[in-house]
């Protein structure tokens, strides 16, 4: 009878162990897979050398805007034009900005991208075919950050454009 506890004992002990193996399998792989789906994927941009004839050319008109007074309440906004004047799709990708107030944004074909702010990772990655254009929208939100005087924020886009790797589109304002 002894020997019969033991068995039923050793036999209980070996289905918990092995089911305690199971449930950890499942919880890893489970736990790998939720982990996988929440990264982000980078996106591929295409590279070109400054000695390549056909290649993207980001070509700007202005690079910096003066939105005037505001109040510290106030949001306002500036557009600028990138064209691509190469032979080669120009990508655009990894928009931030210089301050937890600025904001950029970008609109192809009027499709806008999301806001890119300071600590964004950004993701996105949109490209101008030859001969078209896109819109920056930087937009700079004093509330979030009040200070007062004249101020200059910066947002940044990388492009695959070999002699404008990064553009670097400026605000300044005056906040009362």
């Amino acid at each position: 009878m002894k020997c019969l506890r033991e068995n039923k004992r050793n036999m209980n002990s070996k289905i918990l162990i092995i089911g305690l193996i199971i449930f950890s399998l499942v919880a890893i792989t489970g736990s790998y897979f939720f982990i996988v789906s929440g990264q982000k994927s980078q996106p591929q941009i295409a590279s070109y050398s400054v000695s390549d004839k056909e290649r993207p050319k980001a070509e700007t008109k202005t690079t910096f805007f003066d939105l005037g007074k505001m109040k510290v309440s106030e949001d306002k906004s500036a557009n600028f034009k990138i064209k691509n004047t190469g032979q080669k799709p120009l990508q655009l990708s990894n928009v931030s900005s210089s301050c937890n107030c600025t904001f950029g944004q970008v609109v192809i074909n009027g499709k806008e991208s999301e806001l890119f702010g300071m600590h964004n990772v950004s993701d996105f990655a949109g490209e101008i075919l030859p001969g078209k254009e896109a819109i920056v929208k930087v937009t700079y939100r004093p509330s979030i950050m009040p200070v007062y005087g004249t101020i200059e924020r910066e947002v940044y886009v990388n492009t695959n454009d070999a002699e404008n790797p990064k553009l670097v589109f400026k605000v300044k304002a005056t906040v009362n």
